[in-house]
């Protein structure tokens, strides 16, 4: 029993990570002002990415590299088009999907069917061998930790620091930011690219160590719940780890529930995540307190000096 559970503990925790990398860097974005719907785009270019990378030269680092540089590349495009064009952000960022989906199908042509190489899990003498909670809390791999340091960092950032005052200054009062001498578009060129860069380490994760292969569309929808989880969390970084979280454990229930064989429609198991996220959506959306509470008050509002 406790095999099991350790298992499903294990399988959780892998399958919350990509939703917390993507999360946290799509919060940086917002509380810039900026709304980038291309996390889908981002994450599957990053996933076809490392795994090329990682195929490559034999070295799932090296593919954690490439996946990072591919997103960050990737919301490049975005920011040139939004930032400097001043082209419509949803549009935009729902182009950037379509354009990422297709490359990294392209892109992975070469790779299906492959065998990938695997980010394996780091193990601490000692620790890593404790009994039930060893393998949990010292038996991960570095991506587990990383992504729970970005999320101490950018909130330390954001609420401690003269940098995250001034990012957030940004998301909420473009001109008064613009007014006072800081540089709204570089502010928002430097967030979209930490969120590009967050994005394209989901999507290697994804590729290198929730499932080591390539397969199109293997994002399945993650970037949506990675969306869907900053509205769920108030724009609050710690939140999203709940929140990532939480999604994870309702996916592995769902494979888990298969597994032993339910008697649920295993179409209706998959589609479990995404219904949540909708309801969670519908309900915060009817909290109109919550919703402005915390929500940049110009996000997706494209700034020009001087309007």
């Amino acid at each position: 029993m406790n095999e099991q559970l350790l298992s499903i503990i294990l399988t959780i925790i892998t399958a919350s990570t990509p939703l917390l990398l993507a999360a946290i860097g799509e919060l940086v974005v917002e509380r810039s002002g900026v709304l980038n719907l291309g996390v889908e785009g981002m994450m599957a270019v990053g996933a076809v990415s490392g795994f090329g990378a990682a195929l490559t030269t034999g070295n799932p680092y090296v593919g954690v590299l490439a996946a990072l540089v591919a997103g960050a590349l990737l919301s490049l495009l975005f920011g040139f088009l939004t930032l400097t064009m001043v082209a419509n952000q949803v549009a935009t960022g729902l182009a950037l999907t379509l354009l990422g989906l297709g490359v990294s199908g392209l892109m992975g042509e070469a790779f299906v069917g492959q065998p990938g190489v695997h980010l394996e899990r780091l193990h601490i003498p000692g620790l890593s061998d404790i009994p039930f909670l060893g393998p949990i809390l010292f038996g991960q791999d570095f991506l587990v930790y990383l992504s729970l340091v970005i999320v101490a960092a950018v909130s330390y950032t954001l609420f401690r620091t003269r940098t995250g005052l001034i990012i957030r200054a940004v998301g909420d009062s473009h001109q008064s930011a613009h007014a006072l001498g800081y540089s709204v578009v570089g502010v928002r060129y430097l967030c979209v690219m930490f969120g590009g860069a967050c994005s394209g380490l989901a999507g290697g994760y994804l590729s290198l160590a929730y499932t080591p292969q390539w397969v199109e569309n293997m994002t399945a929808g993650r970037g949506w719940i990675a969306l869907a989880l900053v509205v769920f969390s108030s724009w609050l970084p710690w939140r999203i780890v709940a929140g990532a979280y939480l999604f994870g454990t309702i996916t592995v229930m769902g494979f888990s529930l298969q597994a032993y064989g339910i008697g649920i429609p295993s179409q209706l198991l998959s589609a479990l995540p995404y219904v949540v996220t909708v309801l969670v959506l519908v309900l915060i959306s009817r909290n109109r307190a919550l919703m402005r509470a915390n929500t940049p008050a110009c996000l997706g509002q494209p700034f020009v000096p001087d309007r």
